[in-house]
Formats: C-alpha cells, sequence, structure tokens
C-alpha cells in the first residue's frame, strides 16, 4: 500500500479567488490554468497498519498546523473512499522555489492525491482524482488533469472537477519564470476574497473571460490567451488589494518586469505577456521562438530565472523512484 506519483504546478490564467466552501475548497466561479514544466513535486504516500500515527514531510521538515490540517483533509477523504484505516507515511518533495506565486501547492496536492489514491488501491479517473486534490487545493484539481485544464465550480464532487483542454498552444508556449521572493498568504486573501468592493464586478465579469479563453485556446490564438491571461492577473490584484487587509503582493522588480514585457511588446513586437497569480513572481508568456531574447530581458530586471513549457497530467512512478 504504497505509491509516489508526481505533478506539475500550475499557473493560473483565469484565476479562481474565494472559496464558498472551505472544507471542501469549492470556488466561486471556474478557473483555467496550465501546468509548468519540468517543475515538479514528487510524493511517496504509504499507508502502514504498522504505524500509530500519520507522519507528513515536506523537503525534509515536519509538516505541522495547518499545513498539516490540509494534508488530513486529503489522506481523510482517501481513508473513506477505500473504508481503510491505517496511519499514513507520507514524504514530498519540490524541485523549485516554494511559496513565492509559482503554485507549490497545487502540485503538492497533485501529487499526494495521486499517490494516496494509488496506495489505497482505487480505481480512479483523472477527473476523479481532482475531487481528492481538491481538498488541499483548488488549483491541485488543475494539476492532476495537467496541461491546460479547467475546473468548474459546484457544490458536489460531481460538478466542482477539473478536465484537460486541448489546445495546439501546448507545443510552442515558453514561460520565463521570473523569480521575485516574497512571503505570501494566499489562503487568508482567499477567505475575504468576497468582502472586496470589487468582488462582484470580477464575478460578472469572470464567465466571459472563461469563455473567452476556452475559445482562444480552442483556435490556438497565443495573443488572445495571454493578453486575457495578463487583463486577469491584474483584476485578481485589484481585488486582493481591496480586501479588508489590503494584500499588495507586488513588489518593485514585479513592476519592473511587468514594463520590460510591455516595452517588449510594443517596441520590439514580440508576442509576450505577463502574469501573476497571488504573489511577488512573474510569469512571462512567449513562443520559443522569442524565449532568449524574452529570457535576457527578464533577468536583466534583476531577477533569477527559469524557462518552462507545458507540463502533462499527474502520474504515478516507478518504485525505484520513491522518496522513502
Amino acid at each position: 500500500m504504497k505509491a509516489t506519483a508526481k505533478a506539475h504546478p500550475i499557473q493560473g490564467l483565469v484565476k479562481y479567488h474565494g472559496m464558498r466552501d472551505e472544507e471542501l475548497r469549492l470556488p466561486y466561479h471556474d478557473s483555467i490554468s496550465v501546468c509548468t514544466a519540468p517543475s515538479h513535486s514528487k510524493t511517496t504516500a504509504e499507508f502502514d497498519p504498522d504505524r500509530e500515527e500519520d507522519s507528513y514531510v515536506i523537503d525534509g521538515e515536519p509538516v505541522e498546523g495547518r499545513g498539516a490540517e490540509r494534508i488530513d483533509a486529503v489522506v481523510e477523504h482517501v481513508r473513506e473512499l477505500a473504508g481503510i484505516d491505517h496511519a499514513v507515511r507520507f514524504e514530498s518533495a519540490n524541485d523549485f522555489p516554494t511559496n513565492i506565486g509559482f503554485g507549490s501547492s497545487s502540485s503538492g496536492f497533485a501529487a499526494a492525491a495521486m499517490a494516496l489514491v494509488e496506495a489505497a488501491g482505487l480505481e480512479m479517473t483523472r477527473p476523479e482524482i481532482s475531487t481528492v486534490a481538491r481538498r488541499g487545493s483548488s488549483s491541485a484539481a488543475r494539476a492532476v488533469t495537467g496541461a491546460f485544464s479547467h475546473l468548474r465550480t459546484g457544490m458536489n464532487d460531481e460538478d466542482c472537477r477539473s478536465e484537460r483542454i486541448e489546445t495546439d498552444l501546448e507545443d510552442d508556449l515558453r514561460i520565463v519564470a521570473g523569480m521575485v521572493p516574497s512571503y505570501k498568504e494566499t489562503e487568508a486573501a482567499h477567505k475575504e476574497a468576497a468582502d472586496s468592493h470589487l468582488f462582484e464586478g470580477r464575478m460578472a465579469h469572470i464567465h466571459g473571460q472563461i469563455s473567452d479563453m476556452r475559445d482562444a485556446l480552442h483556435d490556438a490564438d497565443f495573443d488572445r490567451a495571454f493578453e486575457l491571461a495578463e487583463h486577469d492577473s491584474l483584476s485578481l490584484a485589484a481585488t486582493t488589494m481591496t480586501g479588508p487587509a489590503g494584500w499588495v503582493y507586488w513588489q518593485p522588480r514585479t513592476i519592473e518586469i511587468f514594463n520590460a514585457v510591455r516595452e517588449l511588446r510594443n517596441e520590439e513586437d514580440i508576442p509576450v505577456y505577463f502574469s501573476v497569480d497571488t504573489g511577488a513572481s512573474v510569469y512571462v508568456n512567449t513562443t520559443e521562438r522569442h524565449v532568449d531574447r524574452v529570457e535576457e530581458t527578464v533577468a536583466d530586471c534583476g531577477v533569477d530565472t527559469r524557462v518552462w513549457g507545458v507540463g502533462g497530467p499527474a502520474r504515478v512512478l516507478d518504485e525505484d523512484e520513491a522518496l522513502f
């Protein structure tokens, strides 16, 4: 009853903001994202009848407090589905910087759900497993199905699950990650999302944004898709910054990257667009032809960079790849 799985983190394109049910992590509205590779999380999970209690370790450190509670939610759901009560040993590792706005919770909980379901002997489709991962992080649902994926809202697991969107943009997309270290509190921002006076405006706008994004992806229209993603980043930030706590995640270098991207687009006619989730780090979306020029420009802003492509769905690994 042991398995290891791997998943790629997501970049939100039309991002979810706020939850109507915090326990089941049911978002207020639909969302669309793309997985980034080769960045990944790897998780090994084992149900052990001889253990007395659960053990959670991430990047070599024991997990306690709220982090452990979120893993508990996923573990308990799998135990319920499988009809077992064994304690769990759980270890996870990330190969990219975490908690700076690059979706580590999405890949972490997607890999966890995949490993736990496999270890428990459950036979589930990826959309079904996405409902397990969602209990840890709504974004993780989309990391389970991978590539470009759409998480639909709803009040139950039959409705609120992720599905993959097929598009020819997968091969050409390159993502330059501009890393701006700055601690963030994504969960706190989600809790107060509906208290922003701009939230109702975002809710009224988001349904059209989802439809437009799906249409752009189906048409493989790069400029349209990532212009929408850039606009949604600004909409998300406006809602977050006008909540009760007035969260402001962007740093001076975040803005510097925004300006550099727009200069490339307006002065050199390069297809390039910025995107930001809840954090200060920046995704810069461009094509394979222009990625070297774009990475050079982002690096000139004084930040570390990585270049990513599109990652596939979460998957189970061979036994020799286990973390323990």
